[in-house]
């Protein structure tokens, strides 16, 4: 299975880029796995919440492939522990996906045609995070649940 993680607009801070390319280089140890940035819309002054969504899924559908298995990263999505997360990552690998598809959205979330596309919707906290800290968190997540999946030292139960 290949994971790819989408992401809406780059990342500006250097230190919290380091750590995402840290996360993604350990990542590649157990499994092929693509960071996308989809670059942020412009004139957005223009557009309105759900004219700037409209336009940030068609950006995201045009990523996506047939067979692609989509799963959001919504606020209202299913929330799982680290242990639960690495479980569910074995079930998708056991199912033989191909590509498993992890979305950040924009600001202001995802087009009702994104939410019709998606098989799943994870919450990572029912904490606000900004979309820069969410790569990070995202990536880790990934990282720890290979580790527990080894079980490699990396997670503390």
């Amino acid at each position: 299975m290949n994971i790819k993680l989408l992401a809406i607009g780059r990342t500006d801070d250097k230190q919290l880029l380091q750590l995402i390319d840290q996360y993604v280089k350990r990542l590649s140890h157990y499994i092929k796995f693509d960071l996308e940035i989809i670059p942020d819309l412009k004139n957005t002054k223009n557009l309105s919440e759900a004219q700037q969504k409209e336009k940030e899924g068609e950006l995201i559908l045009k990523k996506l492939s047939p067979t692609d298995v989509l799963v959001l990263l919504d606020e209202n999505g299913k929330q799982f522990s680290s242990v639960d997360f690495s479980n569910h990552l074995q079930k998708r690998m056991n199912a033989g996906i191909k590509t498993l598809v992890f979305v950040i959205g924009g600001p202001y979330g995802f087009s009702e045609a994104i939410y019709a596309k998606a098989q799943q919707k994870i919450s990572l906290s029912k904490m606000t995070f900004s979309h820069q800290m969410v790569r990070l968190f995202v990536v880790e997540q990934l990282y720890r649940a290979f580790t527990i999946l080894r079980n490699e030292p990396y997670h503390h139960r």
